[in-house]
């Protein structure tokens, strides 16, 4: 068996791969993008052991783990501030922390988090997604009526965006367009 500690940042995933005694078989970088994450796993699979993987817990670590496992590793999502407490390091690198994590794979030491499977954060997702347009629609609706008040235009019905407040608007569009027309009837000489 193969251990491997991945440490994530924006450009690059710097990965560390130790075999079951500590010793390192490789170490190096990727792309953390699907290419480069596809390379990785070639390049690793020419070793022909079964592999598993941890990388701490930060935006774009679902990503990998879901590619990665796709490829076959056994990948964790190790909890960030327990890995720190762990190992705590006066000089912290990248590559440094990639080691660390190999490490605690290969004593299976690593704080692992839950990972609920694809198909459920999807949903969650949508979920957060649908909840942040809700809001969106609200602010901008405060936002419309705030305006009105600034003008000195108070809402007279209820609701502005309901069905008498469509006819209102609808009534105000069509004044405004009218009003903003120039008149062809007066010409210059």
């Amino acid at each position: 068996m193969l251990y491997a500690g991945l440490d994530l940042s924006r450009k690059r995933l710097d990965y560390h791969l130790l075999d079951e005694a500590g010793e390192t078989i490789e170490h190096g970088a990727a792309p953390p993008d699907t290419d480069g994450l596809r390379g990785l796993s070639e390049r690793v699979a020419r070793h022909r052991q079964p592999l598993r993987a941890a990388i701490e817990s930060m935006t774009g670590a679902r990503f990998v783990h879901d590619q990665l496992e796709l490829h076959g590793w056994q990948v964790e999502i190790a909890d960030a501030l327990k890995v720190k407490g762990l190992a705590p390091l006066a000089c912290k690198t990248d590559r440094i922390d990639a080691w660390v994590l190999a490490e605690l794979a290969r004593r299976e030491l690593v704080p692992a988090i839950w990972l609920p499977d694809p198909t459920v954060r999807a949903e969650r997702e949508r979920a957060r997604f649908r909840l942040h347009l809700v809001r969106h629609r609200s602010s901008l609706k405060q936002r419309v009526h705030a305006t009105l008040l600034t003008h000195g235009r108070p809402c007279p019905v209820s609701d502005l965006f309901g069905v008498s407040g469509r006819a209102l608007r609808s009534l105000a569009a069509s004044a405004i367009s009218a009003d903003s027309v120039p008149s062809t009837a007066t010409s210059r000489c």
